[in-house]
């Protein structure tokens, strides 16, 4: 009776936290906080928690029936969220095909020993899948060494290709920051031996063209090479054997202060203080081509030949960038460390800015920071390396390439519609055939019919007598632009009444000029 007490008290707190987010939500605060605070995803998280309760409380009988919920770190889209998609897709696509860029595809699923030992640290979020049968799969992590996997088994030497497909990891879901445990990814990758830094640059005005175009607000494009991270180990006193482990720990600078990041390494990875010390001047670092030339005269970086063919790369990146007109918004940035294992040389991650994301809201510090926790939304770099490690003679297909972050891109784009008064279209219904009187749905049927045969978008309501006032008001809420009325004097005059939802002008169409007035009318929205 005490546990049963226990459950019906939890019920009872986590119903008010449910009941006080859909409030918050419905109320949408002018603040931008309490709308990108909450929502839909995180509402249903609480609500799995409070049927989750309650099934708790119905003894065993309840206990066995399922509890309706997508499985953690995922989420159902609703037509508007996937229209807001649609959308972001075709801008990325577009950009891609912009640049030349052809697409593949490749399994979901991949064996086992391909993808084990890619990616450092982060292996252990991939998910393995039970036996099928002798082979040992695993689900891919990312698109990057399925396509160095495909470059070495058919032999392919130099290729342009983009790629949008769904990847897992078995990551703790942050679902508020659009960080899933199944989500898209959006690749752009360019393979073959060519001169230095020409396809890099070309990655980074991909994405510098991606970002503007989506409008979601003034970001920076981080610049760095693993050449350049290595070489500062080495000569700051790092021994070889923690070069990845302390790369990790300075991959969390976006995360965590230098302070904690300093304890991490001297404290839990045995590095020496002063070592410590010496990463922290260097990481602390920022500037363009400038910074860059200084390096190359810096005493202790002279020491390491990688170090200066990195540096030598990035200048010259730079001046390239210069001429694709990016270097607005491009930094190189020393604390950048990317932590996958095959990248071998430069690195760079695109992040919106504090004042990009929050540019809605003016209210509150708080506000300002949860606005900006959605992270990086962009990244890649160039990974020599990584289709040798697949090739039979360990023959090197040199690449680089960006991913874009759509998730976290669909979180913002999602929040910022929910805050503007934006009406998002869920179909792309050009017009919808009505009738004005009783008895006409065969007419309707033969007219509707005419434009679906001219690829028209069009559709009929699914009743033999609907009120025309009905049938205004679904155009009204669906968005659809136009309305084509049919009524027994249009049919004997040869006409149709053609109806513009938005200002209500109506005007009557010659049936033979119907197709042609509606191309062109719908052709101007």
């Amino acid at each position: 009776m005490e546990d049963k007490a226990q459950i019906q008290e939890a019920i009872q707190l986590q119903g008010e936290v449910v009941r006080k987010l859909k409030s918050e939500k419905a109320g949408k605060e002018q603040c931008l906080r309490s709308v990108l605070g909450v929502t839909v995803a995180q509402i249903d998280e609480e609500i799995s928690k409070l049927l989750e309760l309650k099934a708790q409380l119905g003894g065993d009988d309840v206990k066995q029936q399922s509890v309706l919920k997508t499985a953690k770190g995922t989420r159902d889209y609703n037509p508007k969220q996937m229209a807001i998609r649609g959308r972001v897709f075709d801008t990325i696509t577009r950009c891609f095909k912009r640049h030349g860029a052809e697409t593949i595809d490749t399994p979901v699923f991949e064996l086992k020993e391909t993808l084990m030992g890619k990616y450092g640290e982060d292996s252990k979020l991939i998910y393995d899948l039970k036996d099928q049968g002798g082979e040992l799969l695993s689900l891919r992590y990312d698109l990057t060494v399925p396509f160095a996997r495909y470059l070495a088994m058919n032999k392919i030497t130099n290729i342009k290709r983009y790629h949008i497909a769904k990847v897992y990891r078995r990551d703790n879901p942050a679902m508020t920051r659009g960080r899933y445990r199944e989500f898209y990814q959006c690749d752009f990758d360019i393979a073959g031996q060519y001169d230095a830094m020409i396809p890099d640059a070309e990655c980074l005005k991909i994405v510098y063209e991606i970002l503007r175009e989506l409008d979601l607000g003034d970001f920076r494009i981080k610049v760095n090479d693993r050449r350049i991270l290595d070489g500062m180990f080495a000569v700051c006193g790092v021994p070889d054997e923690k070069f990845r482990t302390i790369c990790s720990s300075v991959d969390k600078l976006d995360k965590m202060s230098w302070e904690d990041i300093r304890k991490e390494m001297v404290n839990e990875k045995g590095l020496s203080e002063e070592a410590a010390d010496q990463i922290g001047e260097y990481v602390s670092m920022k500037g363009g081509k400038d910074l860059a030339e200084r390096l190359l005269q810096d005493q202790r970086m002279c020491q390491s030949e990688q170090a200066c063919a990195g540096l030598t790369d990035i200048k010259l990146l730079f001046s390239y960038l210069q001429l694709f007109q990016v270097t607005d918004k491009v930094v190189f940035d020393l604390s950048l460390a990317r932590g996958l294992d095959y990248y071998t040389g430069v690195i760079y991650e695109a992040v919106l800015t504090r004042a990009g994301v929050a540019s809605v809201s003016n209210e509150g510090q708080n506000g300002a920071e949860e606005s900006v926790s959605v992270g990086s939304v962009a990244g890649g770099g160039r990974y020599d390396g990584l289709v040798g490690m697949f090739d039979p003679k360990g023959r090197k297909v040199p690449c680089v390439g960006v991913s874009i972050g759509i998730e976290r891109v669909f979180s913002i784009m999602e929040q910022k519609a929910e805050v503007s008064a934006e009406k998002v279209r869920t179909t792309e219904v050009q017009v919808l055939i009505a009738s004005a009187q009783k008895n006409l749905l065969e007419e309707r049927l033969r007219l509707v019919t005419e434009l679906w045969d001219a690829g028209i978008k069009a559709e009929v309501m699914y009743k033999k007598n609907p009120k025309l006032l009905s049938q205004l008001q679904h155009c009204e809420e669906l968005g659809v632009p136009l309305v084509a009325i049919l009524g027994e004097q249009e049919l004997k005059d040869g006409v149709v009444k053609l109806r513009v939802v938005d200002t209500r002008e109506e005007v009557d169409i010659s049936r033979v000029d119907l197709i042609a007035e509606i191309r062109r009318r719908t052709s101007q929205a």
